[in-house]
């Protein structure tokens, strides 16, 4: 028995201390009271209002208890779902990593032809089925905005691509609060009703404010409908640093998290308990080309110094990586897509998207996807650190071979091979003569072999009964709506 024995568990990043956090915490809530935040949505000021915010038109300025009794009513920990099974999969909490793709991309690199398409219902339904593929892909969403469908109604079209061809858990993005309601119509009939999909939930919402300090009308209602349906929400700031929040990282991240407090501030008066995500895709203005640029280092420091808050909150986060600024799937995606999963993977952010985005977020490539996924596999392994006990340590074994031997035959190998080691499938390791034989095909096209026979071979687990149909009817509904 060792005394005060230390171990860790796993390799772990933190970027700022506990002091640190609390300095950033103390900054937002000044802002939250002394500039307050703008709500353009009359319900949430009302809300806000009768709570004992301070209304000044459509400026409201928080106090502090309100945003204390915020972060004490909202749950540390949010689960999400298998939507066929309804097993609990994702445990969003502590530095539970759970990796997944982002959403509206406008365009779509076709891997049929390597041409640059618009995004349509077809390739949000390639996406969803990929995705369901792919191994270290724990939830999705869309990779694309389905643009060939009136665009007043393209989310419903989009979730019904998503739902059809997978089962794991769904982050949406809704046009607008009406639209977030017929998609809770929908997964309500997968679940089986209102309160079986609250208990078992399989789809949460993407939100955004609008930097710096806004909350539009879509929005604050969506915080309002989740809080009144006990649904999960990510409500996720997206700040430019030096264009829409102050260019120093620590301005930038107390604004940031200003406008996530005013969001779970709402949607806890709504709702007390009410299953909250905060988070944030915060990165620089890139000043020589204007671009929120995705592979740049500020970027990751900003994701890892924003999970430090979050899990000093214990609140789960929304994460960010697997993307990159590169315009093809190339050497510079790799890197940037490898630096970014590794370190979100270290920094204990939860529910981390935008696996798959290349151009900065404007374009979906489900060979870049399909790079990443390995790459999770690999920054999981490396997170998951040294076990350390008398089984790994293996001295009888060592004594048994002795000098000069070799541990290919012993049983410990056997046994420990296959949790010890991450085998990759694209990132070769095979000698050159047997990569020559295999058509000399580099990290690309590989990664397009396995696109393709993933696509056309991979079968989605079906909905039941006649589910398919009453969400088709939703859809069709909402249609004539539109032309009514």
């Amino acid at each position: 028995m060792r005394s005060n024995y230390r171990i860790n568990a796993s390799a772990d990043l933190q970027v700022l201390s506990d002091d640190q956090c609390q300095h950033i915490l103390g900054a937002a809530m000044e802002i939250l009271e002394r500039t307050g935040v703008v709500y353009h949505d009359k319900e949430s000021l009302e809300i806000l209002e009768k709570a004992g915010c301070h209304v000044d038109g459509k400026r409201v300025r928080i106090p502090v208890k309100l945003v204390e009794k915020a972060l004490r009513s909202v749950p540390s920990k949010v689960t999400l779902c298998n939507s066929r099974t309804g097993k609990r999969v994702m445990e969003m909490e502590g530095n539970n990593a759970f990796f997944g793709s982002g959403s509206d991309t406008p365009f779509f690199i076709d891997p049929y032809t390597q041409n640059r398409i618009p995004t349509s219902k077809k390739t949000v339904t390639m996406a969803s089925k990929m995705l369901d593929s792919l191994p270290n892909i724990d939830f999705i969403m869309s990779l694309g905005i389905v643009q060939d469908v009136p665009q007043e109604i393209y989310d419903r079209h989009q979730f019904e691509a998503m739902i059809l061809n997978t089962s794991k858990p769904i982050v949406i993005t809704a046009i607008d609060v009406d639209g977030y309601a017929d998609i809770i119509k929908m997964c309500e009939l997968v679940a089986g009703g209102e309160k079986e999909l609250q208990r078992n939930p399989f789809m949460t919402l993407y939100a955004e404010p609008i930097s710096p300090l806004q909350h539009p009308e879509d929005s604050a209602q969506k915080l309002v409908l989740a809080g009144k349906k006990q649904l999960p929400l990510v409500y996720t700031p997206c700040p430019m640093f030096g264009g829409t929040v102050p260019i120093t990282m620590a301005g930038g991240l107390a604004t940031g998290l200003a406008e996530s407090l005013s969001g779970l501030v709402l949607n806890q008066e709504t709702s007390e308990g009410s299953p909250f995500i905060m988070g944030g895709v915060f990165t620089i203005m890139d000043m020589k080309t204007t671009v929120f640029a995705y592979g740049a280092p500020e970027f990751h420091l900003l994701q890892a110094g924003l999970a430090d808050i979050s899990n000093y909150l214990n609140i789960p986060m929304f994460g960010t990586c697997g993307c990159t600024d590169s315009k093809v799937v190339d050497e510079q995606a790799a890197i940037e897509g490898a630096i970014s999963i590794l370190t979100t993977s270290m920094s204990g952010a939860n529910l981390n998207h935008d696996v798959g985005y290349i151009e900065h977020g404007n374009t979906a490539s489900l060979e870049y996807l399909a790079i990443c996924d390995e790459l999770i596999g690999f920054a999981r392994r490396i997170t998951r650190g040294i076990e350390v006990n008398e089984e790994t340590l293996a001295l009888d074994v060592i004594d048994k071979v002795g000098h000069g031997g070799h541990y290919l035959a012993q049983e410990h190998t056997m046994n420990h091979y296959k949790t010890e080691t991450y085998y990759p499938e694209l990132f070769q390791r095979q000698i050159y003569e047997n990569w020559v034989k295999d058509g000399e095909k580099d990290l690309f096209q590989r990664a397009n072999d396995k696109v393709i026979n993933n696509l056309e071979t991979h079968k989605t687990d079906p909905l039941p009964g006649d589910v398919e149909e009453k969400i088709r009817k939703i859809v069709e509904d909402a249609e004539k709506k539109l032309k009514a």
